[in-house]
């Protein structure tokens, strides 16, 4: 399979073709792509490019409002509600961002809450633009119900990742964890399935809740909580902040993030943000300092984001390297 090698402002323009020509409108379409470049900037490929033609065609069969306008709602001096009206996470997001962030700093901590949305991307990034802005980001979403509590066999909850940034003394961020409740991604039990490939025998359960390799059997059944009962609470705390307090959809209601079955998942999100300054004063940043330092001076071991520093760096000096299929396949959606 031919690849081309491509720039991050490619990446940009060719996503912003793709879904306006596939009915968004130019805002919605231009947050969605700058989320795609900062995907594929950092090397996660599985939200990057990869996503659009899925984008595109849940626009086309109105899984997603392309041309929504969110609705946003300041009910308390430190509390705002985000109504995606069914359509991207992204724009709705931006939407309260200002609120939220002001909010933040006016009364030390504040919480933004988006519901009737979609599929945010890649959670961390959203922590990491709160810490950019000096602010200690924590994040949650959720997602249709794809893991079962341990000792059942249906699914509740979905893969619910959890994310957190805090910021450094240059504008960035010093430490970006984002994990999800799952042993692994679903994306990944997809690829197998489609490859023909097992997956290990800890990832997911079958129908009957017990252990497989067979990763059909496994998208019949549900994905496997990391940490087993400890996993699926993680989850579940995702589940009331991003969905119940939210006022969206629970998990096991809302429609597929993958196919064209079913409306709009109309799924949600909590951004919850911390004025450092607020609490611990100058003192912050140097404990964060030395908190980074106990981990990254041991040999072997990595401090949570710096794995994407890495990738920036690649991305800078080498571009982006997309399949011609796959070029293809967007720019198809360009051109409707």
């Amino acid at each position: 399979m031919s690849e081309i090698n491509i720039t991050l402002k490619d990446v940009y323009e060719i996503t912003l073709a793709a879904l306006k020509g596939a009915g968004a409108n130019q805002d919605n379409a231009a947050s969605v792509a700058r989320s795609t470049v900062l995907a594929e900037r950092d090397g996660t490929r599985s939200h990057g490019l990869m996503y659009v033609p899925i984008y595109a065609e849940h626009i086309i069969c109105g899984k997603v409002d392309g041309a929504a306008k969110a609705d946003v709602n300041c009910t308390r001096p430190s509390a705002i509600c985000v109504d995606a009206k069914s359509g991207f996470a992204h724009p709705a997001i931006d939407a309260g961002w200002d609120a939220f962030t002001a909010a933040a700093r006016t009364n030390g901590v504040a919480a933004m809450t988006i519901y009737n949305s979609y599929n945010c991307g890649v959670l961390g990034h959203h922590a990491e633009r709160l810490a950019e802005h000096g602010l200690v980001g924590l994040c949650f979403t959720h997602a249709p119900a794809s893991i079962a509590p341990v000792g059942g066999n249906k699914p509740v909850i979905g893969t619910n990742p959890i994310a957190i940034a805090v910021p450094d003394a240059n504008g960035g961020a010093a430490i970006v964890i984002d994990q999800s409740a799952s042993v692994v991604a679903k994306s990944e039990i997809m690829l197998r399935a489609r490859t023909g490939k097992s997956i290990e025998n800890h990832w997911a359960l079958d129908e009957h809740g017990q252990p497989t390799t067979d990763p059909n059997l496994a998208l019949k059944g549900s994905m496997a909580p990391s940490g087993g009962y400890k996993g699926f609470g993680i989850g579940l705390l995702v589940e009331i902040l991003a969905s119940c307090l939210s006022g969206a959809v629970l998990s096991k209601d809302a429609s597929p993030f993958s196919g064209t079955k079913g409306g709009p998942p109309n799924t949600g999100q909590c951004f919850i943000a911390f004025d450092p300054g607020a609490y611990s004063g100058d003192t912050f940043i140097e404990k964060i300092n030395m908190l980074a330092a106990a981990i990254s001076d041991q040999e072997g071991a990595h401090l949570p984001g710096s794995k994407n520093k890495v990738n920036r760096q690649r991305t800078a000096d080498e571009g982006v390297m997309v399949s011609k299929e796959l070029l293809d396949k967007i720019k198809h959606y360009a051109t409707m």
